[in-house]
């Protein structure tokens, strides 16, 4: 079989949502004549553990790690953090609002760590890669990010071994991700941004996205920098394992339970969601004895006192992160998925990884975003939810009574399966065939 080496900042132990699409890409290209090779951090800084995951990384498979060094201990020193302490994504704070030294750190790494804070990564990884190419037979490599410094190892291999196809994949965007405005960017720093995701995405033989609008976007850039277009743009979204789904069945949630699965931050804050339930539940007695809105995951103060101010404290039940295994067994023992969409300028492209593992669950979706997205778009097609737009609270409270009164239609299994990881892993394949 053809090898092709994979870079990718996250890998087993690490969980989280960086980690799935890979992981799973790796698990089955070798039922479609491909063998992956993986390069990935020794000590990276990673949010979560998640042990569960190491079950999907296949016999046999090789492994290839060195050390990383990030200035996260500086960091953490200066924000008054422990050394132990994880660092959250996304602008996430659980315990307190961001104050001046956060800010600082921010601006700090904005204009000086571009593309990220692993950037001092790229030149010893292209030393160690450089020779581990030139002794194996190595014919295709794929870069993953964020973070951006993975695709800029993949360059500086592209520029040794012309002859190498290179596969860039965007899990998020680039310089048009919804915080980019929040790093605070210089003029300079900005310009480095841009010019370093142009050289990517002009030196890459393919550029794959996870959505139609991403991959658009990145199109257009390229077009605006090279002055032409480009066939390289493709779209693989993310999926659902089936292997994860299968087992023992659970017993579903005696309450009208909403579930959120994952990080909850600020900017993903649903203000239209309280107040559609604060009013229903004045309207409706037998709600206030059945509801329970389940928060998975972490939490951002901000969201807290939110819910607090619109008096729903009683019917939260927070629970800490998940193996990622558990997470599915929550998932489908809920009585409605939650699904927020970041109300962004970006919005109608996101389509979040764990969208597609709700969707398999076999709990209808409760969506939050705009009803033009492609999320809409997916969901409509598969019959999976119901969607409502940000400030629709009529809307929201008509979906919500729909799923409470089970008057929502039924889900379109075969259009879910089209959503496979095992399907897109042979989509894929088929791409690498193709370059």
């Amino acid at each position: 079989m053809p090898k092709v080496l994979i870079l990718t900042y996250y890998w087993p132990p690490s969980g989280g949502a960086g980690v799935q699409r890979w992981l799973k890409f790796v698990k089955y290209m070798r039922h479609f004549n491909w063998e992956p090779v993986v390069y990935t951090a020794q000590n990276g800084e990673m949010p979560v553990l998640d042990e569960s995951l190491q079950k999907d990384v296949p016999a046999g498979i090789v492994v290839l790690k060195t050390p990383i060094w990030e200035p996260y201990t500086i960091y953490k020193r200066f924000i008054g953090r422990k050394k132990e302490d994880k660092i959250n994504a996304s602008f996430l704070n659980e315990t307190k609002k961001a104050g001046i030294t956060e800010k600082i750190s921010v601006w700090i790494r904005g204009n000086f760590f571009v593309p990220d804070a692993r950037k001092f990564w790229i030149k010893p990884s292209i030393r160690y890669l450089t020779e581990y190419i030139q002794k194996n037979e190595i014919t295709h490599i794929i870069s993953t990010g964020p973070p951006h410094s993975m695709h800029l190892i993949a360059l500086g291999l592209k520029k040794k071994f012309p002859q190498l196809k290179w596969l860039a994949d965007f899990r998020d965007p680039w310089t048009n991700i919804d915080f980019y405005e929040k790093l605070m960017l210089t003029p300079i720093a900005n310009r480095r941004h841009h010019r370093q995701e142009l050289s990517v995405l002009e030196h890459a033989d393919a550029v794959l996205s996870i959505g139609q609008h991403m991959s658009d976007e990145f199109a257009a850039i390229y077009k605006s920098g090279v002055g032409k277009a480009a066939d390289k743009f493709k779209v693989i979204t993310n999926g659902y394992d089936d292997e994860d789904t299968a087992g023992a069945a659970v017993t579903k949630d005696l309450k009208f339970s909403i579930a959120h699965i994952g990080t909850l931050v600020k900017d993903r804050n649903p203000d239209v969601l309280w107040r559609a339930l604060k009013e229903m539940l004045s309207e409706d007695a037998d709600l206030k004895n059945s509801l329970e809105i389940k928060l998975v995951g972490k939490v951002d103060l901000f969201v807290k006192e939110q819910i607090e101010q619109y008096g729903l404290t009683a019917y939260v039940r927070k629970i800490d992160y998940l193996p990622h295994n558990e997470v599915i067994r929550e998932q489908q023992r809920s009585q409605v998925l939650l699904l927020l969409v970041n109300n962004t300028k970006n919005a109608r492209g996101i389509l979040t990884g764990k969208f597609f593992e709700y969707m398999s669950s076999g709990a209808p979706i409760l969506a939050i975003g705009p009803p033009d997205g492609e999320l809409a778009a997916i969901i409509n097609e598969t019959r999976s939810g119901l969607i409502s737009d940000f400030e629709d609270v009529k809307g929201l409270k008509e979906n919500i009574g729909a799923l409470l009164r089970g008057t929502f239609p039924k889900a379109d299994q075969h259009a879910i399966a089209s959503y496979s990881r095992k399907k897109l892993t042979e989509r894929l394949c088929k791409l690498l065939d193709a370059m």
